[in-house]
């Protein structure tokens, strides 16, 4: 999953190395961090939360399957 995030991110903005992911791992939790840049931050959130708010219906799709509950924060 941290994989798959980190490469949407990538995708994302002009900047692919600003982008880092680290993955906080819990018993039913696991907490994704997504650290991008100042700039690229609207990239990542999309008009409205659109963007965020699909990556977000992605790994709780993925969660589902897993039987696990994952949750991104985006960090400056």
């Amino acid at each position: 999953m941290k994989v798959l995030l980190e490469m949407i991110a990538k995708a994302l903005v002009d900047d692919p190395d600003q982008v880092t992911v680290t993955e906080v791992e819990g018993e039913n939790t696991t907490v994704f961090e997504l650290r991008v840049s100042q700039p690229h931050m609207g990239k990542v959130i999309g008009k409205q939360g659109r963007t965020v708010l699909a990556i977000r219906t992605l790994l709780e799709a993925a969660g589902m399957k897993l039987r696990k509950r994952f949750i991104l924060e985006i960090l400056v």
